[in-house]
């Protein structure tokens, strides 16, 4: 049995499950290795944007769903915030399935007793509020990029390299971009201030981070289309970030394997 990731909570958003994108199999290995008593699904778990031009769900992404299940069925308190792109769910916000519930948003109280505002954040993007069109548009040209990404790390593979984002790093390098995420906290933090919390934990934009904003901790998880990302809260109430790309190259250095099919069993 491999070393667990033990922890209190987890924080998981941007899957995608239902895209060619989604890495549902690097993902299945984090499930594999997690120990946690609360896990939440900060939005953006299911692509219906996606899944409404064409359907596309192999094995791995179905595990994943079974693996979630399989959490809460264990005694595991999994709640569910929908985001944008699974925005459809919100139609269910405090309905039970099977063990997971649904939520608007959620405060989330930690060890030390700090609390945090929980929100996937496409409600205070300006794009996704009004200009639908232009968000849709966007995607469209997000997910051709993870295409060319894609067949680049299978090179970066071939000669022995790691997996490295290409669309990770024109994101951060291009300044409309730099400027909408630092746009993008800057209002979540205010958001979690003007509610009363110490921080804010959220998805949305893909890019993992903790800091603080003027006073507030502003905590993003990541994704699992690009870095593979997550977000735990130790039992003394710490944060951080696992990152997974990384943390499974400790695990094959030491012996441990983590292969996505044996993780149906």
């Amino acid at each position: 049995m491999p070393p667990l990731f033990s922890c209190r909570t987890a924080f998981i958003s941007d899957v995608h499950l239902g895209t060619r994108g989604c890495q549902a199999d690097r993902l299945l290995e984090f499930i594999r290795v997690l120990d946690c008593e609360t896990l939440y699904l900060v939005g953006d778990i299911v692509d219906g944007w996606k899944m409404k031009s064409g359907w596309y769900w192999p094995q791995a992404h179905n595990d994943v769903v079974q693996k979630i299940l399989r959490l809460a069925r264990k005694g595991v308190r999994v709640v569910y915030i929908p985001g944008n792109h699974d925005d459809r769910v919100r139609d269910f916000c405090g309905v039970h399935f099977g063990g997971l519930v649904v939520a608007r948003d959620a405060i989330h109280e930690a060890a030390d007793g700090r609390r945090y505002l929980v929100t996937h954040g496409d409600e205070f993007d300006g794009v996704i509020q009004h200009a639908r069109w232009l968000a849709f548009l966007g995607d469209w040209g997000y997910r051709a990029l993870l295409g060319v990404n894609t067949h680049f790390n299978r090179l970066r593979h071939a000669l022995g390299l790691g997996y490295w984002s290409l669309s990770a790093y024109l994101k951060h390098r291009v300044k409309n971009a730099v400027q909408f995420i630092d746009n993008f906290e800057a209002a979540m933090a205010e958001e979690a201030r003007r509610r009363g919390v110490d921080g804010v934990i959220c998805g949305h934009i893909h890019h993992a981070e903790i800091r603080q904003i003027a006073g507030v901790t502003y905590v993003n998880d990541g994704d699992w289309v690009e870095s593979c990302t997550a977000v735990i809260e130790g039992f003394d109430g710490a944060l951080e970030i696992v990152r997974w790309h990384e943390a499974r190259a400790g695990y094959a250095e030491a012996g441990v394997t983590l292969a996505a099919e044996a993780l149906a069993a």
